[in-house]
């Protein structure tokens, strides 16, 4: 085998790792940022400000899992609605539990690096869910695209991968069937 050869061999090695190391990057992503979550009923939000520091910093992925009222403890991340029914969220943790005059619970929640817990309680109705897992500086990406990019980009990963696998099938199995007549060539010609 040449030089060149060798040389080329080496080169559409480190061009396929390359590609490989691309495309899991890319399928992480997609799973971590959006198929984990929709699999496990969670929703990803992302931590906008820096009250939630150290552990949590601005542009982290946070992705909130609902979960009963009865499993949320001191000390559990939540996030939870400003106003029962509306779109603004906090993130924050859960820094007392108290309960209301007809036995209802009612959380007290605090910002790890703020100084004191929040004014207003939240009730259970507010809880969107608890802290399932998070991701850092992933936040930044999904914001940085609203609903319709984000579902653009799942499909275009998605059927980017789907063409790569393809494009790889078919090379690989033109490269069989060449070795196949190169092999049966020299069958031939060895009679």
């Amino acid at each position: 085998m040449s030089e060149l050869t060798r040389a080329r061999d080496v080169s559409g090695w480190i061009g396929q790792v390359i590609t490989w190391l691309i495309i899991a990057a890319a399928a992480t992503l997609l799973a971590v940022c959006v198929l984990i979550p929709r699999l496990g009923g969670a929703t990803p939000y992302t931590i906008l400000t820096g009250s939630m520091r150290p552990d949590l910093p601005p542009g982290t992925l946070v992705v909130m899992k609902p979960v009963d009222v009865k499993d949320i403890g001191v000390g559990s991340v939540v996030t939870y609605q400003l106003r029962s029914g509306e779109r603004a969220v906090v993130t924050h943790r859960i820094a007392a539990i108290g309960f209301d005059s007809d036995g209802s619970r009612i959380f007290t929640t605090q910002g790890d690096a703020n100084d004191g817990p929040d004014p207003a309680r939240v009730i259970p109705a507010q809880i969107k869910g608890k802290l399932w897992y998070s991701a850092p500086q992933l936040g930044r990406l999904t914001n940085a695209m609203d609903n319709a990019q984000r579902h653009a980009a799942s499909v275009g990963i998605v059927g980017g991968l789907l063409a790569y696998a393809a494009y790889m099938f078919v090379t690989s199995a033109r490269v069989r069937r060449a070795a196949s007549k190169r092999v049966n060539k020299d069958e031939e010609v060895s009679v």
